[in-house]
């Protein structure tokens, strides 16, 4: 799994299990996140880039083979990358069956300079493992073996779900990637 992906699936469950609440169905306000800076290092074996940003930290980005247009980018050009994500969470029923989609969708950059957006839309079953009220936490697991373990910001969500329970996980997340 590349980091732009892995960036994007941790931004959605961070969002996902800070919930002030769970309802059967629970819609999200969509998060965004620009992250900007220099180009500092470019790996096209890897095609990866270290971004480093104005108070001197470094992002790191993988580049899908979708991005056509990556041997374009030049170590000093500015870039800025937005990520945008929107979830939805859904108390599962008894017995309905377990989900686990993905798609992508990449539209490439038609301007003079490089660029594009990569939308993600990932739905996934996942299984309530262990309740730690007392470190306020909660562990999922998935039948493809992810396993993630949450801190929980609202208590009163321990109050209305329980071990075994499962939930369906939706978030729609995209990334565009801009150079100045």
């Amino acid at each position: 799994m590349n980091r732009v992906t892995s960036v994007l699936i941790a931004f959605g469950f961070v969002v996902v299990l800070s919930l002030p609440s769970w309802a059967q169905i629970k819609e999200l306000p969509t998060q965004t996140v620009t992250v900007s800076g220099t180009v500092e290092t470019i790996d096209h074996a890897k095609r990866s880039v270290n971004i480093k940003q104005a108070d001197g930290s470094f992002v790191a980005l993988d580049v899908p083979s979708t991005a056509k247009r990556f041997d374009e980018i030049k170590v000093g050009d500015k870039v800025s990358a937005t990520y945008n994500n929107n979830v939805i969470v859904r108390l599962k029923p008894a017995g309905e069956p377990a989900v686990d989609t993905a798609g992508v969708g990449t539209t490439g950059g038609q301007e003079v300079k490089p660029g594009g957006t990569t939308a993600v839309q990932r739905t996934l079953t996942a299984k309530i493992e262990s309740i730690d009220k007392a470190n306020s936490s909660m562990t999922f697991v998935a039948p493809n073996g992810w396993k993630y373990s949450r801190r929980i910001v609202d208590p009163k969500v321990f109050d209305q779900v329980k071990v075994g329970d499962q939930v369906d996980i939706t978030w729609n997340a995209d990334v565009t990637i801009t150079v100045q």
